[in-house]
């Protein structure tokens, strides 16, 4: 029984591995001289096909189209907002600062869970639980800021400005929208289907920044192309489907869900691994070690919580 417990925990560690490789990715491809605008609606167009193949293999895809059918506009709404507003923000901020800032700034995505569970009517949220979810929350950002107190000196203020607020915008936007979505398919579909459905509902989104870059943007290289087509698989695919896997089962419980969310800390650990590797940025010093000992602390304390 605890061992089935952990699972959603599992689930969200190993989806923020592979959505880790979004940031530092998306970081390469600015730094190469790509455009934040192609980095953001390739990921998309490529995960369409990659999904259909998929879900039709399951032969999902007819339940998927008939519960998108019978509320069109809020599926549009909802996956705009948790795919759109959440992912172009932070390949936009990947054009001015590095995957780290971008994956520490992220980690408000835990608290926002929170505020947004407060905000909500006939919250499943206990008081004394939600207290502590603030509480460990709190010791993860904590460690969050830790892991990256001496890089922080390096940023100037007007960098710093321009690259968190569109963070801070999508850490709202994306547990907005899987928490609309959730309550809207009331796991009637699998992660892979909700993870398709919210592409397909988001495509006029995608179109539209399209249109938006073929006038604005230069033109994207194959290499640029093939990443976002790595982006696709890695985060677009396995680790969305992996995080609304997780989400999913815990969708009921106010307290767990806050856990599953607070597992996405670890992006800040694996992006800084990935930096390391494809970047070659400096090792981590002693305050990164201690924040990332908080950051395991705090998501152990949510777990136990949950």
């Amino acid at each position: 029984m605890k061992f089935r417990k952990l699972i959603p925990i599992f689930l969200g560690i190993l989806s923020a591995l592979f959505f880790a490789v979004t940031f530092v990715l998306n970081r390469f491809m600015s730094v190469s001289g790509g455009h934040w605008i192609w980095s953001a609606s390739f990921r998309f167009f490529w995960m369409l096909p990659l999904l259909l193949i998929v879900v039709g293999s399951q032969q999902k895809i007819k339940p998927l189209i008939r519960e998108i059918l019978k509320k069109p506009s809020k599926w549009m709404i909802w996956s705009t907002i948790g795919f759109g507003v959440f992912y172009l923000p932070l390949t936009f901020a990947a054009s001015y600062a590095p995957s780290w800032l971008i994956a520490c700034t992220w980690q408000i995505t835990i608290v926002a869970g929170l505020i947004l569970d407060t905000l909500s009517k006939g919250t499943f949220y206990h008081k004394n639980k939600q207290k502590k979810g603030y509480l460990f929350s709190g010791i993860i950002l904590k460690g969050v800021f830790l892991t990256q107190i001496g890089q922080l000196e390096q940023i100037s203020g007007s960098l710093l400005l321009i690259s968190v607020l569109p963070v801070i915008l999508a850490a709202f936007a994306y547990p907005l929208g899987n928490r609309k979505m959730m309550e809207l398919t009331n796991g009637k579909l699998s992660g892979l289907q909700r993870t398709l459905g919210m592409t397909i509902a988001s495509m006029p989104f995608w179109f539209v920044i399209t249109i938006v870059g073929i006038f604005t943007a230069p033109q994207p290289t194959i290499v640029e192309v093939s990443q976002t087509f790595i982006v696709a698989i890695a985060s677009g695919v396995i680790a969305t489907t992996l995080f609304f896997m997780a989400t999913d089962k815990v969708r009921t419980n106010k307290n767990r869900l806050a856990a599953v969310e607070a597992t996405q800390a670890t992006e800040v650990v694996f992006a800084f691994i990935g930096e390391v590797i494809l970047l070659q940025i400096h090792m981590p010093d002693e305050y990164a070690i201690i924040g990332m000992l908080l950051i395991c602390i705090g998501m152990v304390l949510h777990s136990i919580m949950s």
